[in-house]
């Protein structure tokens, strides 16, 4: 008998890797050994596929079949492997002919239909990268295949189709009754939601220009204020005043989500996502993890986005702190037993908070009951190195009755948003050679080198430095919302006034 082969993908993270299947028919008792440290789902496949096969009308031997997944040392988990394990064994046992340099990914079902699996789009991405462009995947996963340039993509409801296509007997081959769709989800009636737009905003002016610069350099953002100041309302309309997101961007996006969602993509997610856990969410859901491989959590699904936490100083400490490496890197390497897996995470940090437990203490804060001690132990929810890494720092105050009840009418997202795509068009020619596409992104290298401001410029911010007022990251990330303000403004390189004002949005206490 000759050996059967095709190819699968083994995702760990976003990394996809290449699986050749092997399978070999002996000439002992019936059996169907699994090689290759597959998981609990992946061994059950053994039942899955001789289901499958048999009602396909073509039915594994009943001699010994092994089945070797390469590289052995490379755990593979998921049900992603049934088709390519039941092609390869329909090969070496001569029902189909040799499948080349095909990749098959689906999973099974005991009818023998082809049902389609989570992060096809990273997984064909790997085997396209590794030059494997010729994929089969199931009908539900077709549209979201065919996303990735130069794959060339074949899309089938069931095995028989599959086996049909390379070379089984017709005669013999049975293609399932056609199944009647079921609906995925309850509607709403019909009903679209409500945008949501910065119009809705009565007031904040400073908190709005805030917004404005956070959402045109991608900066970090806290506010500060008593409840119903409107902190909320500003984090929901960010999203509506990002510009969209280029096809890089895009593709990563939506890879991210093809992994963690059940639901197949059918085009590019162009949006920035919006990512809001509550407070009492645990640290795999924020950062990531899980049983096996470690799974993607809100930080990465807010990739290219906005990442939201609202009343910031009720979440767990560790978690704040363990969202301080990607915030410098853009990335996060979650280690497990099972494996390491590494997901992108450049998203902006939204925080929302009180001034203290009650929330009371602004103003006199006479109506306020928190002792000293205990509006401390508040914000030391948030340390000092997390906060440091915030670029815009400000407190929301009260809405006056006449802010929402004069006939003013606040600027839409629409006007806030063609401003942030202008300066983001400036940003990406000043940038762009360096592959950078905001001021958020820009290294302290190219701050303190060809970019770097003169003496009179940053005089506010030097003389913050020497007092030891901000750290060496604070001043770095003061000069790079200054170039924000400045491409707002229309100017070209940033004046004293616009380094002042960035020093002002970071400390404004300290910047009197």
């Amino acid at each position: 008998m000759p050996l059967g082969r095709t190819y699968a993908v083994s995702l760990v993270g976003l990394n996809g890797y290449i699986v050749e299947v092997e399978s070999d028919i002996g000439q002992t008792l019936p059996a169907f050994v699994l090689l290759g440290l597959p998981d609990a789902s992946l061994t059950e496949a053994k039942e899955r596929i001789r289901a499958a096969a048999r009602n396909a009308g073509l039915p594994l031997t009943r001699r010994k079949i092994t089945v070797n997944l390469v590289p052995a040392s490379l755990p593979k988990r998921g049900s992603g492997f049934d088709l390519a394990i039941v092609m390869s064994a329909l090969a070496a046992a001569g029902d189909v002919r040799n499948c080349g340099r095909t990749v098959f990914l689906s999973e099974l079902g005991l009818d023998g239909r082809l049902r389609p699996i989570r992060g096809i789009l990273p997984a064909v991405m790997a085997a396209v990268k590794a030059g494997f462009t010729s994929v089969v995947v199931a009908n539900g996963n077709g549209a979201e295949a065919a996303l990735v340039p130069s794959a060339e993509v074949r899309s089938y409801d069931s095995l028989a189709e599959v086996a049909l296509a390379f070379g089984a007997d017709a005669a013999v081959v049975e293609l399932p009754s056609p199944q009647l769709e079921t609906p995925s989800g309850i509607t709403q009636g019909g009903i679209a939601p409500i945008p949501k737009d910065m119009c809705d905003v009565a007031g904040q002016s400073e908190a709005r220009f805030a917004v404005e610069v956070a959402a045109a350099g991608a900066h970090n953002l806290m506010m500060v204020g008593p409840p119903g100041a409107g902190k909320t309302m500003l984090a929901e309309r960010i999203p509506g005043i990002l510009p969209d997101l280029t096809d890089k961007q895009a593709m990563e996006v939506t890879a991210i989500h093809s992994l963690g969602s059940a639901e197949a993509c059918r085009e590019l997610r162009r949006r920035p996502p919006f990512e809001s856990p509550h407070h009492t969410a645990s640290a795999a859901s924020i950062i990531g993890g899980g049983s096996g491989i470690p799974r993607p959590g809100a930080a990465s699904r807010a990739h290219r986005g906005v990442l939201f936490l609202d009343e910031a100083p009720e979440y767990q400490r560790r978690i704040l702190d363990a969202l301080r490496e990607p915030l410098e890197s853009g990335e996060l390497v979650l280690h497990r037993a099972a494996g390491t897996a590494t997901y992108p995470a450049r998203f902006q940090l939204v925080l929302a908070a009180n001034p203290c437990p009650c929330g009371k203490a602004t103003g006199k804060g006479i109506d306020c009951n928190c002792s000293a001690q205990q509006r401390r132990r508040y914000f030391n929810r948030m340390s000092a190195p997390l906060l440091d890494r915030v670029d815009l720092q400000m407190a929301v105050h009260r809405v006056a009755l006449g802010d929402f009840s004069g006939t003013a009418t606040a600027e839409s997202s629409a006007d806030v948003a063609a401003r942030v795509a202008e300066a983001r068009a400036a940003q990406y020619e000043r940038l762009g050679r360096w592959d950078l596409s905001t001021n958020a992104e820009i290294p302290a290298s190219l701050l303190h080198g060809e970019l770097r401001l003169t003496r009179k410029a940053t005089e506010s911010v030097d003389s913050k430095m020497e007092q030891g007022v901000i750290t060496k990251r604070g001043y770095d990330r003061v000069l790079r919302v200054a170039w924000t303000v400045a491409d707002l403004a229309g100017r070209t390189v940033p004046i004293p006034d616009d380094v002042f004002t960035a020093l002002l949005f970071r400390t404004q206490e300290d910047a009197a």
